[in-house]
């Protein structure tokens, strides 16, 4: 692969390159991601602990953005030294557009997230997988569908909302090679989950031909089957994500009560080292503003060590022989697993998450449920007046689009699960208990 390619500012559907004097393609990209409905709705999804009352925990929104900054910095420290590697790349590129790839790149990474994070994509997979109504679509469609349809997977939800309609968002083909982490569909026999790229999977066969075109106008070099190497700057939007869910997970578990200051600091010690003042740290007089310190220290730290693991492996990454998280192969490893296991032990299994999430494992396949019924009697036009009802609660665009009659029954599929996966945490509930008549 080379980067001349990789970097390409074309985007889906447009034969000439849109130029501003003012904002780079790449700066557009991240501006139609960030004044987007989708990216709004993500202020109302849970990132670990579900619909939060204090205005200091993070949700998917302001995670979002906090991958964002780190991805950005990471980028812009990557292309430094890139461009000075390959000089050609100055005459059309510099490292602010390596930085804004990234940055726009990794504030799209979670649009794609259901309801109640993990535990929505669990749900709606096993819907499908268990329910008596959601198995009896398996001789309804082919085997790559089923395959989409019994794993739901966020990354590819997400490709498809940036894809959606003719051209989607439009951004550049840089933009969504970065956001791809996972360049391969679900139904993929060949996949070798030990692979970082083939741990999950990045586009439904709805998207098949998006991708294909997306490898192509970038040069994506290709593994087996429909699947490719990641594009290089995937893993920096990886490690970006990554850096921020240990670190600041570890931040708002501290703030709830969940770790005490004291562990969350030994914890963080073994990243910062010598560079942690413990005398400076008790001087300070506030929680949010030791923890504010320690989360920048750490994640400075991180940054440049994931910077150094990328640099060192640019050839390995461009040939497709790298295919390892960066984070995996720093010095902090030991450290940054360790903060991962009490994170599962004492936040992610805190009770007020498992709770909520129970909630989600019922709302979910109810909704599907009933929806998917009405999906159906679209398609057949014969639907009770339950389910006339139903209908009208559809997006309009989703129910025109089955009414037309052109789709199957994959397609409907699809777009009944755009519509429940798009709710936020609130709204997916309040939907659930009117349509079931439950008491709040």
């Amino acid at each position: 692969m080379e980067w001349i390619t990789l970097l390409s500012s074309q985007r889906p559907g447009s034969k000439s390159l849109t130029l501003s004097d003012s904002r780079s393609a790449f700066e557009q990209d991240y501006d139609r991601i960030i004044f987007s409905h989708p990216f709004r709705r993500l202020q109302d999804k849970t990132q670990v602990h579900p619909l939060p009352e204090e205005d200091f925990v993070h949700t998917r929104l302001t995670h979002s953005l906090e991958v964002s900054s780190v991805g950005r910095s990471l980028g812009k420290r990557v292309g430094e030294v890139i461009i000075q590697r390959h000089p050609e790349l100055g005459k059309s590129f510099s490292l602010f557009d390596f930085g804004a790839i990234a940055a726009a790149a990794s504030l799209a990474h979670d649009l794609g997230n259901p309801p109640f994070g993990h535990a929505g994509e669990d749900a709606i997979s096993e819907f499908f997988k268990s329910h008596p109504y959601g198995q009896s679509f398996r001789e309804k469609v082919n085997e790559p569908e089923w395959a989409d349809l019994i794993s739901f997977e966020g990354n590819a939800q997400g490709f498809r909302i940036l894809c959606k309609g003719e051209y989607g968002m439009r951004l550049t083909f840089a933009t969504l090679g970065a956001f791809t982490k996972y360049p391969c569909p679900a139904h993929f026999p060949e996949r070798n989950k030990k692979r970082r790229s083939q741990k999950k999977f990045g586009f439904f066969q709805t998207e098949r031909e998006h991708f294909k075109e997306v490898a192509h106008e970038l040069r994506l070099k290709p593994s087996v089957a429909d699947s490719w190497y990641r594009h290089p700057l995937a893993f920096v939007v990886e490690a970006a994500d990554d850096i921020c869910y240990s670190i600041i997970d570890l931040e708002d578990g501290c703030r709830l009560g969940l770790v005490t200051l004291d562990e969350t600091v030994e914890l963080l010690s073994g990243i910062l080292r010598e560079k942690l003042d413990h005398n400076k740290l008790k001087n300070l007089a506030s929680l949010n503003a030791k923890l504010g310190t320690l989360r920048a220290m750490t994640i400075g730290v991180l940054i440049d060590a994931c910077t150094d693991v990328f640099l060192s492996n640019e050839d390995a990454i461009l040939d497709g022989r790298f295919d390892e998280a960066l984070t995996g192969l720093t010095a902090y490893k030991n450290s940054l697993e360790a903060i991962s296991q009490l994170s599962v032990e004492r936040i992610y299994r805190a009770r007020h998450v498992v709770e909520i999430e129970a909630s989600g494992h019922r709302a979910l396949p109810g909704l599907l449920e009933e929806f998917c019924r009405a999906g159906e009697s679209v398609m057949t036009n014969s639907a009770s007046r339950k389910y006339q009802n139903l209908q009208r609660l559809l997006p309009p665009d989703i129910l025109a689009s089955i009414s037309r009659g052109s789709v199957g029954t994959y397609e409907m599929l699809r777009l009944i699960i755009d519509f429940i996966s798009g709710l936020t945490d609130r709204h997916a509930l309040s939907i659930y208990r009117r349509i079931s008549g439950t008491p709040r």
